[in-house]
């Protein structure tokens, strides 16, 4: 049998053995490590000449260097060992400086800085002065007034007072829901003085301003409070979400604050949320609540309310009712209840029976006051949510209609938002007058 020949690569490792064989590979290991020193070395010669010729990076941040030294320190304290805090390069990646940090605006940026402006207030903004009861109430029938001064000036830039000027006009009132009676009395008035007569949009405004000032003020009448009646009784009525509660608690404030003495009654006796909201206000202004379980006789408790009221010596007793549906029978005859039991401990109560009235419902709001004017004889309205519609016209139609008198009109959820109805404030700014 004939044997191979031995591998002549192969004879030097039987004749070195397994150990010489590993002694000469860790030297092949470090002629490369050197070889790739070398490497790096030259390329860092080459990267620090090319440096050399633009601008220095930024260093790490001071924060950074003391944040590592406090990390060493803690180590030492903890384990009596002070690890090796290893060098950053100047280019590191690692460690950003505190003003350019992914995500988060520059430091000149942040309120706090440039000298601290904003904790010293040297940037505060001046104090808005606080507006007037005419710019606030101008500013609530914004909607209201701005459809129907701009119609005035589309239709009236230079024309004749004409029959088709004059219709169109009354279209323009109707739609801001004067009502068409309303209207029609207002285009005639003024086609009597300038029919067929140049008139500029100014002259329309200001003739329209006037003659519904004249309408509103027979009815603008503040609430007057009999103080020898002791208590002068208010009766306050209304349908679901029209704001009786909330106007019954501003007038409870305005008359505490007028130094009158007054007392509340919850009669909304099916709405819990109603009895809470009226202690709410009992106990900002520290009147006395009258209250009885939820579906407990309103009635009854009205009589108790008058009865506790006239022991006491109060000025105003202020009953809050149910929220109710003037098209709701029932409902409304226990109004009627409400008016005889009351009747009989004061036969002139309810000395004001005040109907609040929702300004967003428009031309309905006619039907509410009739129904309930035949039901329980209301003497006089409360108007509100003025702030939140362009219907703010239907007043003059209900002014005209049914000359009860208007004692409040609301434009917000603030105490001072309940004011007495001025009609020569109401005409100017439903017509966009500054004044």
């Amino acid at each position: 049998m004939n044997e191979r020949p031995p591998d002549p690569g192969m004879a030097p490792l039987k004749k070195e053995g397994w150990l010489s064989w590993l002694r000469r590979d860790r030297r092949e290991e470090q002629e490369t490590c050197q070889e790739s020193s070398q490497a790096v070395d030259e390329t860092q010669v080459a990267a620090a000449a090319a440096e050399s010729s633009s601008p220095a990076l930024p260093l790490s941040s001071p924060e950074s260097v003391l944040a590592q030294a406090s990390s060493s320190v803690l180590m030492e304290e903890q384990t009596g060992y002070l690890g090796e805090i290893p060098a950053l390069p100047v280019d590191s990646p690692a460690v950003e400086s505190a003003t350019s940090l992914p995500g988060l605006p520059p430091l000149e940026s942040h309120p706090l800085a440039a000298g601290g402006a904003a904790a010293t207030g040297d940037s505060r903004d001046e104090a808005v002065p606080p507006q007037s009861w005419f710019q606030r109430l101008k500013k609530s029938l914004h909607r209201s007034s701005s459809r129907l001064t701009q119609g005035i000036v589309t239709l009236f830039i230079t024309r004749r007072l004409d029959s088709e000027a004059i219709e169109e006009l009354e279209e323009l009132l109707i739609a801001a829901d004067l009502g068409v009676n309303t209207a029609a009395s207002l285009v005639a008035h003024l086609a009597t003085l300038r029919f067929n007569q140049e008139v500029t949009a100014e002259e329309i405004r200001s003739a329209l301003a006037t003659n519904i000032y004249k309408i509103l003020e027979p009815v603008a009448q503040p609430l007057l409070i009999d103080r020898a009646a002791k208590p002068h009784v208010i009766l306050v009525v209304g349908v679901n979400g029209s704001g009786k509660t909330t106007t019954l608690g501003k007038m409870a404030h305005q008359f505490h604050d007028a130094g009158l003495r007054v007392s509340l009654a919850a009669g909304d006796t099916f709405r819990a949320a109603a009895v809470e909201q009226l202690k709410v206000w009992g106990e900002r202004t520290g009147c006395p609540v009258v209250a009885r379980a939820s579906g407990a006789d309103a009635a009854g408790l009205a009589f108790d309310a008058l009865k506790e009221a006239k022991t006491r010596g109060d000025d105003v007793l202020l009953i809050d009712t149910a929220g109710r549906l003037q098209n709701k029978g029932h409902l409304m005859a226990e109004l009627e209840k409400i008016v005889r039991v009351l009747r009989k401990l004061e036969p002139a109560a309810p000395h004001t029976c005040l109907l609040v009235l929702d300004a967003t419902i428009g031309q309905n709001a006619h039907i509410q006051v009739d129904v309930f004017r035949r039901s329980i004889n209301i003497n006089s309205l409360a108007v509100t949510k003025l702030d939140g519609t362009a219907r703010g016209g239907v007043l003059v139609a209900l002014a005209e209609k049914f000359k009860l008198p208007v004692h409040y009109v609301g434009i917000g959820e603030r105490v001072e938002d309940l004011r007495p109805f001025s009609a020569r404030d109401f005409a100017r700014s439903l017509l966009g007058f500054d004044s």
